[in-house]
């Protein structure tokens, strides 16, 4: 019995220890799955709670002009700020608080917790700031829902009492502020543009606002608060902005229960961006917007003709200038445009880049188009003759003139460009029709973006054909809108770089495109779209030469000349209905040398009064010549190279 009951007592125990180990295994795993486990996890919530992220914008990368000379860089930006994270500041906010807490319990009056905090907070701030004004000599005040909404928003980012200040202002600070004062100076950083207006369109701005992190900064679980950076909003600055804006940097914060900074305990400092080099030149940039300035004797003001000018390298078609007026000065864009700015940049069509968005009628520099189209189809020859008595005048007993109302009598199509006859590009356009002019003027590009690398360029050109006519106006096409077509009147809409291009391809009996506001490597050149042939024949070709060469040397060109430099040129007149009446834009094209072309430019300028006569050799043919002194200044072995024998005398 007793051997029994010790077998029984055993089996028992057995079975304890059995639970026993059980239970404590369950235990031990238990705890060794919260240690090793949920650890990280448990680590992770800590982090979120006590540790915050502060984003800082790095420097934009400086933009150079083909030289090397800086368009756009950085400047210092100097503020005086209160950082609300010291101790001294948070307790000077808490007994301010009670202060005025007191004096409503002690009138025994009603009082609103929260407006109460702000009116404290900023009380105390304002007592900084009194400090600051003593040293400078102003007179600030803090706005107290500034104060608040920063507080609530950015509690880990100095609070900016006082910005922009000089650097005489910053000098005085720095040397009278103490080193543990919660008020410091603080250094940031401003675009600035060192020529002002000059290219103000290509160049572009930039606006502040709070920049998205980047993803690959550490940190990106935790609460952020994020330094105002900048972006790119308009021409260079906004295509390359990925390029420009560098790489963010980033501090991660250990914080008090009430959000403050405690201990830095992760830092990455941020990266500038990358540089960047434009192919404008610098120097006939300034000559052509020079060239737009006016000056009224009887008034004695000054003013500035309102249109466009582009100048492109004839082989990479670089652009060399881009020209939009009215402009504006990219200094007042930053750190941001105020209402006052913006509003008159809008009233004066500053907001425009005329050059690439602007959309004119070509007038007479499109009766190279008509040439072409119509030596191709062959309804002329180089000698073919047409007759100009001062008008041409329709089957339907409608009357179109000439410029010159006493006619240019007989003319073949090389003298018909040089005096920029319109009866022998009436006939002309006629005898070839709308379909092979439309056809040709569109295969050379001149109805579809240029391509070029900036942003906002137009896509609404118009080379009007019968079908774009009956589709958009709802009427049939007439022989009147044929001849409006082959001197460039009517309904085309071309863009002034649009034009460029197109005598770029004239000079090189090719047609291009896709020009490039960068600096080119020969490496780029060569892998620039291929050119595609004209159609033209040599000789062909040299009868539109020969008509803008004699345009320049003695027809309405001629305001174009450099002394020792041989130009091609067609100057234009074209109109525009406005309030019942007309506008006048003054049109030339050109490129030189001839036998050897390196640049090609067009110029347009705007009439700025009704039914005004507004003549290409007279107002657009100056800026051309402005445009083509410079360039030869720098470039002087273009000079003294004269035209061939058979361009020489026309």
């Amino acid at each position: 019995m007793k051997q029994e009951e010790t077998t029984k007592y055993q089996g028992r125990l057995l079975l304890f220890y059995i639970l026993l180990g059980m239970m404590i295994t369950t235990l031990l795993v238990g705890v060794g799955y919260r240690q090793l486990v949920e650890t990280d996890e448990f680590s992770t919530r800590v982090k979120k709670q006590n540790h915050r992220r502060i984003v800082t914008p790095a420097p934009r990368g400086n933009i150079f002009d083909r030289e090397g000379r800086l368009l756009v860089g950085n400047k210092p930006k100097f503020s005086a700020v209160v950082y609300l994270s010291d101790s001294g500041v948070r307790e000077a906010f808490r007994r301010e608080y009670r202060t005025l807490r007191d004096g409503f319990i002690e009138r025994e009056e009603k009082y609103n917790v929260g407006r109460l905090q702000k009116e404290a907070r900023a009380n105390v701030i304002q007592t900084y700031l009194d400090d600051v004004n003593r040293m400078l000599g102003t007179d600030e005040h803090v706005n107290v829902e500034k104060v608040s909404a920063h507080l609530n928003y950015n509690p880990l980012l100095p609070f900016p009492i006082i910005q922009d200040l000089t650097r005489e202002e910053f000098a005085i600070l720095l040397e009278s502020l103490p080193i543990e004062s919660p008020v410091q100076v603080y250094v940031s950083n401003q675009r600035n543009y060192p020529y002002e207006s000059t290219a103000s369109h290509t160049l572009g701005y930039v606006s502040s606002t709070v920049l998205t992190p980047d993803s690959q900064l550490p940190g990106d679980d935790l609460t952020t608060f994020s330094e105002k950076g900048t972006f790119g909003r308009s021409g260079v600055e906004k295509q390359f902005d990925d390029i420009l804006q560098g790489e963010m940097g980033t501090e991660i914060w250990i914080v008090d229960p009430y959000g403050f900074q405690v201990e830095s305990t992760e830092r990455q400092y941020p990266v500038k961006g990358k540089d960047i080099q434009l192919s404008l030149d610098i120097d006939v940039q300034i000559a052509a917007e020079d060239a737009f300035k006016t000056y009224d004797e009887a008034t004695e003001t000054e003013g500035e003709q309102v249109g466009a000018a582009v100048m492109l390298d004839v082989n990479s078609l670089e652009v060399l200038a881009m020209v939009s007026k009215p402009d504006y000065d990219l200094n007042d864009t930053t750190p941001f445009i105020s209402t006052e700015t913006y509003e008159e940049m809008k009233r004066d069509g500053g907001l425009q880049n005329r050059a690439i968005q602007g959309l004119y009628p070509p007038g007479s520099p499109f009766k190279l188009v008509t040439s072409t189209a119509a030596l191709k189809a062959n309804t002329v020859t180089a000698d073919t003759v047409h007759y100009c008595p001062g008008y041409f005048k329709h089957v339907s007993g409608r009357i179109q003139y000439c410029w010159k109302r006493s006619g240019h009598q007989e003319e073949i199509l090389w003298e018909g460009i040089r005096d920029s006859c319109n009866v022998y590009f009436y006939e002309t356009g006629l005898e070839t029709g709308v379909d092979n002019i439309s056809r040709e003027a569109i295969y050379m590009g001149l109805a579809n973006k240029t391509g070029i690398d900036l942003p906002h360029e137009t896509g609404y050109m118009i080379i009007p054909t019968k079908e774009w006519k009956k589709e958009r106006i709802g009427q049939g096409w007439y022989h009147g809108d044929t001849t409006n077509l082959a001197i460039g009147q009517g309904f085309t809409r071309v863009t002034p770089l649009q034009m460029a291009v197109f005598i770029a391809g004239v000079a090189r009996n090719e047609i291009v495109t896709k020009p490039s506001i960068l600096r080119l490597s020969p490496a780029e050149v060569e892998q620039r779209p291929p050119p595609k042939p004209t159609g033209l024949t040599p000789e062909q070709h040299q009868i539109l030469v020969k008509g803008m060469v004699g345009s320049a040397t003695l027809g309405s060109s001629r305001n174009i000349r450099v002394p020792g430099l041989s130009i091609a040129a067609k100057t234009g007149t074209a109109e525009v209905a406005k309030d019942g009446g007309k506008i006048e834009l003054a049109w030339i094209v050109a490129f030189a040398p001839v036998e050897n072309p390196k640049v090609a430019l067009a110029v347009v300028i705007e009439g700025q009064i009704l039914n005004q006569n507004f003549f290409g050799g007279a107002h657009a043919a100056p800026v051309a010549h402005a445009m083509l002194q410079a360039y030869v200044e720098k470039n002087p072995d273009l000079l003294d190279v004269p035209p061939t024998a058979s361009v020489a005398h026309p």
